[in-house]
C-alpha cells in the first residue's frame, strides 16, 4: 500500500468517527469544514433531508497579505452573518477528519463571535 493511499484511508476513518456522532437537523444544522489546496470551504448541512442550507468558500473573503489562519476567522464571520439572515442559530460543529487547531479553531472561533452558538 503506497503511502497515499493508507493517508486517504486513515482521514476516511478518522472522519467516520466524528460522523458517527454528530448530524445535523433543520433547527440545528452541520457545519461541515472541508480544506483543499484552494482554499477552504464552509456548509451548514441538514443532515435529515439533505440539503445544504448556507455554504461559503474563502475565495469570498478579499484577501492581501493576509495568514491563512486570519482569513478562517473571517470566513467563520461570514457563514455566522449568512446563517443569522436564515435564522439559524445553534449548530453541530464537524471538523472533519481535521484536528481542532489551526485553521478549523479559527473558523469555529470565528462562527462564535457572529453570533453562532455550538
Amino acid at each position: 500500500m503506497n503511502k497515499q493511499i493508507a493517508k486517504n484511508a486513515k482521514m476516511a476513518r478518522r472522519h467516520g468517527r466524528v460522523r458517527a456522532k454528530i448530524s445535523g437537523t433543520e433547527l440545528r444544522p452541520r457545519l461541515s469544514v472541508f480544506k483543499s489546496n484552494a482554499g477552504l470551504y464552509l456548509q451548514l448541512i441538514n443532515d435529515a433531508k439533505g440539503l445544504t442550507l448556507v455554504s461559503a468558500h474563502s475565495r469570498e473573503i478579499k484577501a492581501e497579505k493576509k495568514k491563512k489562519t486570519d482569513i478562517s476567522l473571517e470566513l467563520g464571520k461570514l457563514l455566522a452573518k449568512k446563517a443569522l439572515e436564515k435564522k439559524i442559530q445553534t449548530v453541530v460543529f464537524d471538523r472533519g477528519s481535521y484536528r481542532y487547531h489551526g485553521r478549523v479553531k479559527a473558523v469555529a472561533d470565528g462562527a462564535r463571535e457572529g453570533g453562532l452558538q455550538f
